[in-house]
């Protein structure tokens, strides 16, 4: 499609096809006011265009009628998510990127939202409060989808977390491979210890520890396709005595443990049950336990965007390290390690994205073409976010005020060496 040439009228001003009705210029220039000067070029269905002057547009938005322009002055992000998915907004050009440059020219992000928008997010945040129903609500949504559709994009072990990436040019099979063993030594897991795990996806991680680290591991998730799944390839590798898949929520988690580990879990919870999830870690390893939670943060407080909330992972929360803290804290439970893998996240959610475009077609006859452009719409942003810094990850290491000492310095964690005499007889000093 080609496009009339557009005028600058002033340095200031936005360039702007001549000619274009009062009401929708009007219309386009607060989308503009909203999200700043992004260098997107937006064209309504007739032709007429604007852009931000100065800059060159890295892609072309076009939105299909007024109706929907209109819905996008009101409650941009909303809108913006339902149109896409619904076809009425196109995107020519690199979806991520796009994104990526509204997340950067946004003045205010989501802390310049309108009355009716930081009420409508309220509303959603009772109506998807994680209580145990609600939670095995929220959580079925999203990671019932089906087995076979997450398959075509993840990697062969359906590790749907954060992978760890020793170089640009890992893998994905190899990133969460080496992800999986990056947390087993920040734990410093010893054969013959007892490992609890709160929400424990299609198994992965807990099939690495008992494997490789000798460990034994009781393993919780409300998701029953995760579960089977889960159950089943612990049978497969003969690891069934040694891990036990659990169907039940983590408030229900019993028995003692040396070490709790949540990886993708605190998201789940929202601010109102960490108080809840302290308890259950308390209860589960005392005062000599040790731990390590691994989720999506944020750098200020704010709620996660709404249309993600309605659409694809419902109940979600990411947390500031400050209120992570608000679950561990009131243990008196000292915070010996803290990584933000940013970066890592950005590139995993890159893999993820290509595997999942070439698989679209899969995708659409699978779960039709909204849930196809609904779920690209969630990939590219969530990669934008973590490149443009809005999210976090973070992964947190925790002992109990009367855990014995691990390690002297961090070098275990990118070494195969095992500690020194040296190091080995100060820890048993100090502990």
């Amino acid at each position: 499609m080609s496009y009339p040439d557009v005028a600058l009228k002033n340095k200031n001003s936005i360039q702007l096809e001549h000619g274009l009705p009062m009401i929708e210029r009007w219309f386009l220039q607060q989308i503009f006011k909203a999200i700043g000067p992004a260098p997107v070029r937006l064209v309504l269905k007739g032709g007429a265009e604007m852009s931000p002057p100065g800059v060159s547009p890295i892609a072309t938005v076009m939105i299909l009628d007024r109706l929907t322009l209109a819905k996008l002055v009101i409650d941009p992000e909303m809108a913006f998510g339902e149109a896409y998915a619904d076809g009425r907004i196109q995107v020519a050009g690199d979806l991520a990127g796009v994104l990526e440059a509204v997340y950067e020219s946004w003045p205010n992000g989501r802390e310049g939202a309108s009355k009716y928008q930081w009420l409508m997010s309220k509303w959603m945040n009772w109506l998807q409060d994680n209580t145990p129903r609600g939670s095995k609500s929220n959580i079925r949504h999203h990671y019932d989808v089906g087995n076979d559709f997450y398959r075509l994009w993840l990697d062969s072990q359906l590790v749907y977390t954060c992978a760890y990436f020793p170089s640009p040019s890992t893998t994905l099979e190899a990133a969460q491979e080496a992800k999986l063993d990056y947390i087993c030594r920040k734990l410093r897991l010893r054969a013959g210890e007892t490992v609890v795990e709160a929400g424990c996806g299609w198994g992965a991680l807990a099939l690495h520890m008992a494997q490789r680290y000798g460990v034994s591991v009781k393993a919780f998730n409300i998701s029953h396709e995760q579960t089977i799944y889960a159950r089943r390839r612990a049978a497969d590798e003969g690891l069934s005595g040694r891990v036990e898949f659990i169907e039940d929520d983590y408030r229900n988690i019993r028995g003692a443990f040396d070490v709790f580990v949540s990886v993708g879990m605190v998201e789940h919870l929202g601010v109102r049950h960490f108080a809840d999830f302290g308890e259950v870690i308390h209860r589960s390893i005392g005062d000599r336990g040790r731990g390590l939670l691994h989720f999506i943060g944020k750098s200020h407080k704010g709620d996660f965007s709404r249309w993600i909330r309605e659409r694809i992972f419902p109940g979600v929360y990411a947390p500031t390290l400050s209120e992570a803290m608000n679950i561990l804290e009131p243990h008196n439970y000292a915070v010996v390690d803290v990584e933000n893998l940013r970066p890592h996240y950005a590139t995993t959610l890159e893999h993820w994205l290509e595997r999942f475009e070439k698989s679209s077609e899969q995708v659409s006859d699978m779960c039709g073409l909204w849930f196809q452009r609904a779920w690209r719409l969630y990939l590219s942003g969530s990669v934008a976010a973590f490149r443009a810094g809005a999210l976090r990850l973070f992964q947190i290491c925790f002992a109990g005020s009367q855990s014995p000492l691990i390690s002297w310095t961090r070098a275990p964690l990118y070494t195969d060496l095992k500690p020194s005499t040296e190091d080995t007889e100060w820890i048993h000093a100090m502990s």
